[in-house]
């Protein structure tokens, strides 16, 4: 299966459906959170349907012309996408002796058009769904791989891949990270679904429009002027994509019920003994479980340091807090750090503790001082500094709203992702199919997931998923 060839049927450009829409010639200035980003690749997610139990009046033709409608109108409102990334050159003349050069950088809303793939690849749902790791042909599902996000300038700011299965469908998006996060991505693919499933009746009418202003902090002066630019010859020869290390790609569920014995226990008397009477979250035990799996299977030394990375949203962290429905990315990234022979020995507790303390010291005044620090000093974001042979990362939620994407033909059967931003040491946070559950996706070589397998303490705690 792995060396089966995806066939490729045609590819669209697909606009907003009602182009004289006024707003949409303006320019979007992008945030410290959006900046950041602009040497990071785009984020890849999909999901995976059963074909139309009812294919006598349900064809792929229609299918592919019902998503390419929908995602025009789609568009109306989340009409960034249709733009291009665009630059504007500022001179600062403070100074007699100083004719420094700065750009920023914008969405030019200019309705260029989003990309539309059709494909079709002889597996079967099971094919992708069933194996311990991750088929390598799923990587074939998402266009733009390897693309940085600074690229934004000439290529699609959104990529869509349709790929007919020989009995299911899979969407595959691939998103300009400095555009938007993962919590603005599932907001893009509720709304789609929804309206084309025909929930909508109206393009006024629905559910949750996005907020397409930008945040910036109070008396900010922007846009915000970087000392260098994104088309320059330096830049992208600094920020050019690098191939990653060999990884496989293994999925991890956890029921409902072992996730509350994991809480449980972080939270018992007998772990507390010890420690803060603090109560920690059923996510943070999770991840304080498989941040000590991964250290015993990756035997690093007790003397070493280990530290795992979060990626923290900041939403209802601000005063006030941005909307829920708010367009564009707003997270930074905390990190907790550990001796590994304290992580080891003072097990699920002290791990947990470790990572909510991070959790807790992003506030209102710290997310603030951090954003005007970096407007002072712009520090852009590179993978390849983030995750180290001693580092875990995590990134996405179990909350975003994955199965409840429903175009029309019934829900999603699984979600998956594709290799954009992963290296040996990332995991990836989304919700299981069952209400409650987690799936934890584990990117790293196939002999650390190997000896997470073997591992008894930890695979006991695994319950393979059924789907």
């Amino acid at each position: 299966m792995e060396n089966r060839e995806i066939q490729y049927i045609s590819t669209s450009t697909i606009h907003p459906s009602n182009e004289c829409h006024n707003e949409r010639n303006q320019r979007i200035e992008l945030a410290v959170w959006d900046l950041m980003l602009l040497p990071h690749q785009y984020m890849q997610r999909g999901l995976i349907y059963y074909y139309p139990k009812d294919q006598e009046t349900t064809c792929m033709d229609m299918i592919i012309s019902q998503l390419k409608t929908s995602l025009s109108r789609t568009l109306d409102h989340f009409y960034p996408f249709a733009g291009r990334l665009a630059t504007t050159k500022h001179c600062d003349n403070m100074k007699d002796d100083d004719n420094t050069t700065f750009t920023s950088v914008y969405i030019d809303c200019n309705s260029s058009g989003v990309e539309f793939i059709h494909a079709v690849a002889d597996v079967t749902v099971s094919d992708i769904v069933m194996p311990t790791y991750i088929p390598h042909i799923v990587r074939s599902f998402f266009t733009l791989k390897g693309v940085m996000n600074y690229e934004g300038q000439s290529l699609p700011l959104l990529s869509v891949q349709v790929t007919e299965l020989i009995d299911g469908i899979f969407i595959g998006c691939s998103i300009n990270h400095s555009v938007c996060d993962g919590s603005s991505f599932w907001h893009f693919f509720n709304l789609w679904s929804e309206i084309s499933r025909g929930d909508a009746s109206s393009d006024n009418n629905i559910s949750c429009p996005p907020v397409l202003k930008r945040w910036f902090p109070r008396n900010a002066d922007y846009p915000i002027r970087l000392p260098f630019s994104i088309d320059d010859k330096h830049f992208v020869e600094k920020y050019r994509y690098t191939t990653p290390p060999k990884f496989e790609v293994r999925i991890f569920h956890f029921t409902p019920e072992y996730i509350a014995k994991l809480k449980a226990k972080a939270n018992s008397m007998s772990e507390r003994e010890s420690h803060t009477d603090m109560i920690v979250s059923s996510f943070q035990a999770l991840l304080a479980h498989i941040w000590i799996a991964v250290t015993r299977a990756r035997r690093l030394d007790p003397e070493e340091m280990t530290s795992y990375q979060l990626v923290v949203g900041n939403r209802a962290r601000l005063n006030p807090p941005l909307p829920n429905n708010y367009f564009g990315n707003s997270f930074l990234i905390g990190e907790a750090t550990s001796k590994v022979s304290d992580l080891l020995e003072r097990g699920i507790r002290w791990g947990a503790l470790l990572l909510k303390k991070v959790v807790m010291s992003y506030d209102d005044t710290k997310i603030r001082s951090y954003c005007e620090a970096w407007m002072d000093k712009p520090e852009l974001l590179v993978l390849n500094d983030k995750v180290s042979a001693n580092t875990l990362m995590t990134g996405g939620s179990p909350r975003f709203n994955m199965y409840g994407n429903n175009f029309g033909w019934g829900d999603p059967v699984v979600v998956r992702g594709g290799i954009s931003n992963k290296r040996p040491g990332e995991i990836t946070a989304i919700p299981g199919s069952v209400h409650g559950s987690v799936d934890l996706e584990v990117y790293h070589s196939f002999e650390t997931l190997k000896a997470m397998g073997d591992d008894v303490e930890f695979i006991d705690a695994v319950q393979k998923s059924s789907r």
